[in-house]
């Protein structure tokens, strides 16, 4: 969705021959995201919409989950993972069907998923970098969780997509098995 919002957004300013302007809409989409479900999550009471978060944090030692309550959230943030995928699927305008698709392997299998751990290993330690050591600004710390998500989607795009997220490979293989050959 997010590649679908900045060619909006980009196409609505008139900017497609700006090599920045995608980069720089992608980061503020992703930034109000981040934002708006850290606000969402905190109004909640302390709900999260990502598993991969949700382990390193308890890994961590940070927060309050049990074990118990991660066995119960994990399936939950599956179940809405797919849920919302299917929804955009069903509301998605025909002439913008074609820019849906989730991560695909775009190199041998051994390279793919090394490629993923290192970018999920970093994506990880950003985080928790971020949330735990980094500013107390909750703008800033969306601002840097942004940026971070766009560099290092763009240094693994030529290698799986990337998904960075156990869940979103999960997703993205159930949603579309054709995708992703590994021959």
């Amino acid at each position: 969705m997010f590649g679908l919002f900045t060619n909006l957004i980009v196409t609505a300013l008139g900017l497609q021959t700006l090599v920045w302007a995608p980069v720089l809409a992608n980061t503020s989409l992703i930034f109000t995201f981040v934002f708006l479900f850290n606000f969402l999550g905190e109004f909640l009471g302390g709900a999260t919409f990502n598993p991969t978060g949700t382990a390193s944090f308890y890994a961590a030692g940070v927060g309050g989950d049990s074990l118990l309550s991660m066995a119960l959230r994990f399936p939950a943030q599956a179940a809405g993972s797919v849920g919302g995928a299917l929804a955009i699927l069903e509301v998605m305008p025909v002439q913008y069907k074609h820019m849906l698709g989730g991560p695909t392997l775009q190199v041998d299998l051994q390279t793919g998923g090394l490629a993923e751990g290192i970018l999920t290993f970093l994506m990880t330690f950003a985080v928790l970098v971020i949330i735990l050591k980094g500013p107390r600004s909750a703008l800033l710390q969306a601002w840097f969780l942004a940026t971070v998500t766009v560099t290092l989607v763009s240094a693994g795009s030529t290698y799986t997509g990337p998904s960075m997220n156990p869940a979103y490979i999960i997703e993205g293989l159930w949603m579309h098995p054709h995708m992703h050959r590994l021959s």
